[in-house]
């Protein structure tokens, strides 16, 4: 039954032998599908071999090149009321012109004269510190007198002091001279006394050397009295030199002292001008800000704000302009992956949404639609969606970008890498590895180039 031996044996049918085998054997279509077949085979097998791009693709936007090129939103700086706008939206603004005027809600500031009361506080608060200028000046000068009155007075002291000392030498001098005519006259009076026993001398001149004895005597106490009072003049003397010392130094440390208030409140007055000044300059500046103006030229793109007698607060947005002048370029993101073979000056191709365009990514000579472009930035950090932001901008060598392009619109890049063969980019992607690492040409020689000038 199964024919898995030699006993019994099943007999096969020939299947030629039906008629219906025959008839599906014989129709010639099978046979031209099979050669279809077979030569689609071949054609796959064949553009297995064919050249590939390889390239990194990314998604991005119409951007400008600069950042104050962009689209920004004109704030107020203060808070206010509107109270009248000078422009609508598509109006074409120059740099400084008016877009809307706003009045004032906070109490501090309603005084309409508040600048011109201020600047007054300023003058007055000036003319104040040039008062304690001249009082710091004045005592300065006073100071100056009082030291040299005091070395006046010092010098007159110490010349009363010179004078009173040699007015004790000289009185010491006479005590002395006085002292040796007591002991003359002593001597002369025992002489006259003894001489008067012998009977050589009289009585009257005994007397008479008794009188000068004592006349001698009454000298030394007039003497020793006027030694003494010059002694006295002497230490007078000293003590006026310290009188005048401590008088003196007690006017010039109130000099000083005044001095030194009036330097404090020559400094707190300039503390006051400088806080008036800074006042001043901030409600001059703060009138100002009343007007928003424009920052650049540009399009008015949308009013933010609606109606007269609106409030706003301080950083609130008034309205989105639109800079006049700008560079145009493209923000373009890669995968985390790729971004290690995109260098800054590498060539990208840029294709825009709404602008004809037919892309064969492997095959890019036979694209058509796409613009040429280089990398001139590439962010460092990863960005919200988990890619790096890339900046693109127009390759001068090749054609220029459409000039109705807007700022916003979509735009689609490819960075073109190596040319592999189509196997390989098939097998690469089945296994999930990044395009082949190279360098452009122009890098190369860019490189070469300054390694010969440091050569």
């Amino acid at each position: 039954m199964l024919n898995i031996s030699n006993n019994n044996p099943v007999r096969v049918e020939n299947p030629t032998g039906y008629e219906t085998i025959k008839v599906l054997n014989s129709r010639p279509h099978y046979k031209i599908l099979n050669r279809i077949i077979v030569l689609v085979c071949l054609l796959c097998f064949i553009g297995l071999f064919l050249p590939w791009t390889q390239n990194i693709r990314g998604t991005g936007s119409v951007t400008t090149l600069k950042p104050d090129q962009r689209p920004q939103t004109i704030h107020s700086a203060i808070a206010g009321r509107v109270e009248k706008w000078y422009v609508q939206e598509g109006d074409f603004v120059k740099k400084g012109d008016t877009i809307v005027f706003i009045s004032e809600v906070k109490e501090n500031y309603f005084d309409p004269n508040l600048v011109e009361n201020t600047k007054q506080q300023v003058d007055a608060k000036k003319m104040a510190r040039k008062s304690y200028d001249g009082k710091v000046l004045a005592l300065e000068n006073q100071i100056v007198s009082l030291n040299n009155e005091l070395n006046l007075k010092l010098e007159q002291g110490r010349n009363k002091i010179k004078q009173a000392q040699l007015k004790v030498k000289s009185d010491s001098m006479d005590l002395a001279a006085v002292n040796t005519q007591l002991t003359i006259a002593q001597t002369q009076f025992d002489r006259a006394v003894t001489l008067n026993k012998d009977g050589l001398k009289p009585l009257t001149d005994v007397e008479e050397k008794r009188l000068k004895l004592q006349e001698a005597q009454a000298k030394i106490i007039t003497q020793e009295n006027k030694l003494l009072g010059s002694r006295n003049e002497l230490i007078n003397s000293r003590v006026e030199i310290n009188r005048i010392k401590a008088e003196y130094t007690e006017k010039i440390a109130k000099a000083n002292s005044d001095k030194y208030t009036a330097m404090s409140s020559l400094y707190d007055t300039d503390a006051q001008v400088t806080k008036l000044e800074n006042q001043y300059v901030n409600y001059s500046i703060r009138n100002g800000l009343y007007y928003i103006k424009a920052p650049q030229d540009g399009y008015i793109n949308k009013a933010l704000l609606s109606g007269i007698g609106e409030t706003i607060k301080e950083g609130t947005s008034v309205v989105s302009i639109m800079p006049a002048g700008y560079d145009i370029a493209v923000e373009t993101f890669v995968d985390p992956i790729d971004l290690p073979l995109i260098k800054k000056g590498s060539k990208i191709r840029v294709w825009f949404d709404g602008w004809p365009t037919i892309v064969f990514s492997g095959w890019p000579g036979i694209s058509y639609g796409t613009f040429g472009g280089r990398v001139v930035a590439i962010e460092n950090f990863i960005s919200p969606n988990g890619k790096y932001r890339v900046l693109v901008s127009p390759d001068a060598d090749e054609q220029a970008w459409p000039e109705q392009l807007s700022i916003g619109a979509g735009a689609q890049t490819i960075a073109l890498l190596d040319n592999v063969p189509v196997w390989y980019e098939v097998w690469r992607n089945l296994n999930g590895f990044p395009p082949n690492y190279y360098t452009a040409k122009n890098t190369d020689k860019a490189t070469t180039a300054k390694d010969n000038e440091k050569k």
